[in-house]
């Protein structure tokens, strides 16, 4: 019987404990923050990825998922890896080497945030610069940076909070100023816009992420994405072992691969033919996804439009929820931003409101979430990189802050239990 045919017959409708709300019970029913979006068309592609395709590591539709991403998102080219950590890491390292920046250069970046956005900095030998937070966004303070810019200093790396950036115009003004790059962690905040242009276009490279709970999603997974072809090229090779070759899923069977010279004498101490496939010119990891991950990649790429109106849509209800019943603030976008949120950010007057807010929600089966890590300088792994107390507001994260969902999934009715149990709060 052909695999084929019984795939695209399947009549799957798939109940992900994240998403599924068609039947949902008020105060039974886990209202997640966020979660796959998802239907029968991913499970299909999966399928057909996994049992048809004719690669289980990075082939075919990693591939083609690659191509229709980038080309969806206005950039030249990307590679996909098995995380937007990775991502990130992988990114930093080609960049540090394509532009030859030296070990301790400077990257700015918030103290505030998921943390292996500073990982990778340190882990290339290079030195975060940090810049305290402000509440309006919950961003780094742009008005802060230009006293932290030194000779060192190479790079500013933003991470949209929760997808919302911001203001774009003084930091590309700063840039521009001081001729240091824009670097972008988009995993929150694949589809944001700043003056009607994509975040990403902005920066010289880019990574995202595909972890369940992102705008779209394989499971796992990340991408680097940029205009310059080196730096992708060169960050596809440390994911890749640090290899040299760069065949795709039938060209590695090609007698003379890609590059039309598969054997030849590619290593210059060494009097001898070699496989390309095996000469490496650069220190590396194994970071590369599956292939019917790359399938799933695919399925989502046509529900991206509908997940950023969505997103937009349940943040705008979710504020005017809280903000009409609680005595908290709900950070906004500026003006220019069209923000593909991730989350609904909540700021409380203080720690004890926070407390009692989340623990209500909490209860009443509506999760929340931390603003990530906080201050990462309170944590042991990143203490020693600058003094925490240098930077009051972002100290003041974890007593104030907190998120909710801005997912999908809502429904009316979700909308309407969250609503309720605001206002007994």
């Amino acid at each position: 019987m052909d695999i084929n045919n019984i795939i695209d017959n399947l009549t799957v409708k798939p109940k992900f404990i994240h998403n599924d709300f068609s039947d949902f019970k008020p105060g039974k029913t886990p209202v997640f923050y966020s979660g796959p979006y998802w239907d029968d068309e991913e499970v299909h592609m999966a399928l057909k990825g996994f049992l048809t395709g004719k690669w289980l590591s990075s082939g075919e539709y990693v591939y083609k998922f690659e191509k229709k991403f980038v080309k969806r998102f206005n950039t030249k080219y990307g590679v996909m890896v098995n995380s937007g950590s990775s991502a990130n890491l992988v990114m930093i390292g080609a960049i540090k080497k394509v532009l030859k920046w030296n070990d301790g250069d400077e990257i700015i970046v918030s103290p505030v945030g998921f943390p292996t956005t500073i990982a990778p900095i340190v882990q290339h030998n290079l030195v975060p610069v940090f810049i305290d937070i402000e509440f309006d966004t919950l961003n780094f303070d742009v008005d802060l940076i230009e006293k932290k810019i030194t000779d060192k200093t190479k790079a500013i790396f933003l991470s949209p909070v929760l997808g919302n950036p911001p203001n774009m115009d003084k930091l590309m003004s700063l840039c521009e100023k001081y001729n240091i790059e824009m670097i972008l962690d988009g995993c929150d905040s694949l589809g944001t816009k700043w003056e009607d242009k994509l975040l990403v276009e902005y920066s010289l490279a880019w990574s995202n992420s595909f972890f369940p709970s992102h705008h779209i999603t394989t499971g796992e997974g990340g991408m680097v994405s940029s205009n310059n072809a080196e730096i992708v090229s060169t960050a596809r090779s440390m994911a890749w072992w640090g290899r040299d070759c760069y065949c795709v899923g039938p060209a590695n069977l090609l007698p003379h691969g890609s590059c039309g010279n598969r054997f030849d004498n590619w290593l210059p101490n060494y009097d001898g033919v070699m496989d390309h496939k095996y000469i490496f010119t650069n220190l590396g990891y194994n970071l590369k996804p599956l292939d019917f991950q790359g399938a799933i990649g695919l399925a989502q790429m046509g529900k991206v439009d509908e997940i950023h109106v969505k997103r937009r849509n349940a943040k705008k209800v979710l504020s005017k929820i809280i903000e009409d019943n609680l005595d908290v603030y709900v950070p906004k976008e500026l003006d220019k931003a069209e923000t593909s949120w991730f989350g609904t950010p909540i700021v409380c007057d203080n720690k004890e409101y926070k407390t009692k807010l989340v623990n209500h929600l909490e209860k009443h089966k509506i999760q929340t979430r931390n603003y990530f890590a906080g201050n990462i300088l309170l944590h042991p792994g990143y203490s020693d990189l600058d003094k925490w107390g240098n930077y009051p507001l972002s100290n003041e994260v974890l007593n104030k802050v907190f998120f909710i969902g801005a997912a999908p999934h809502y429904t009316p009715e979700v909308f309407e239990y969250i609503e309720k149990i605001v206002k007994d709060f």
